[in-house]
């Protein structure tokens, strides 16, 4: 069924007649993660069969009683059933800023179970909406071979374009936008500390371009504050990322309670219900 948007419905004060708790909205791209971003994706891997694992780093003084220990780092990390691919939830594990935002999202994959390395890793903030990250899990869960890029950037650009989002005038093979110019996609330079198991991306000399990998963004207003961003390392294979990009420009409205400040002007909604 199709459910209609009208960007007239606004969220605020429940009226005496009462009002909807939950709204249908588009652009998924500016949706925000409704406040669950664990939980949906961590409810997508435990239908996919993955097996989760808290892991708990602490300091305990000699004397001091278990209950005062200090705890420093915490992380709860998903394992496929053929331990090729992983993903960490690594928000409260003081993780480091992607686009000024801190990474909540960690996923990888490698090539065979004897690697105690990953081929590649991707990352994801806060604010990106679960359903797409939740659409690129289940393409790697169904890939066989998760660590080889069997594609190439143009599927990553044409399930976008599908969408009718608009390739870069001046990058018209490795960039893109949606129609709004609020998010954007490209391949490009990767930011630090994004690892990769490519060995051209340690030694790249620091006046040199290493391997590029595949960038996307939400930026509201110009010069504002990112809304979510998302880093791929160069060996992503082509056809994941093209998953997530499929489902980033997707067309189809996704249900929300809360909507991020910073967007929630720009999104057409419907009552849920």
């Amino acid at each position: 069924m199709e459910v209609f948007l009208n960007p007239d419905f606004l969220l605020g004060p429940v009226p005496p007649g009462g009002a909807p708790s939950a709204y249908w909205v588009g652009p998924r791209y500016l949706a925000g993660d409704d406040g669950r971003l664990y939980d949906s994706v961590a409810d997508a891997l435990t239908g996919l069969g993955w097996t989760s694992l808290t892991i708990v780093r602490g300091r305990q003084e000699p004397d001091e009683a278990p209950e005062d220990r200090q705890v420093l780092r915490s992380t709860v990390l998903h394992i496929s059933p053929d331990t090729l691919r992983w993903a960490q939830w690594v928000l409260a594990d003081e993780p480091f800023l992607l686009g000024e935002l801190p990474v909540a999202w960690q996923v990888s994959a490698r090539t065979d179970a004897s690697s105690p390395l990953a081929a590649w890793s991707a990352y994801f903030t806060p604010e990106i909406p679960g359903e797409v990250l939740g659409d690129f899990l289940h393409a790697l869960d169904a890939n066989a071979r998760p660590a080889v890029s069997l594609g190439g950037p143009e599927l990553v650009l044409d399930a976008v374009t599908a969408h009718g989002w608009l390739r870069d005038i001046d990058q018209p093979d490795a960039r893109a936008t949606d129609p709004t110019f609020t998010t954007r996609l490209g391949l490009g330079e990767v930011p630090p500390l994004i690892q990769d198991g490519d060995p051209r991306s340690l030694t790249a000399a620091p006046d040199e371009a290493g391997p590029a990998g595949w960038q996307a963004w939400a930026e509201p207003a110009l010069g504002a504050p990112y809304l979510w961003a998302a880093s791929f390392s160069a060996s992503a294979p082509d056809e994941l990322v093209a998953a997530f990009a499929a489902s980033l420009s997707s067309t189809a409205p996704v249900l929300r309670r809360v909507l991020p400040e910073s967007t929630k002007d720009r999104l057409l909604r419907a009552p849920a219900g």
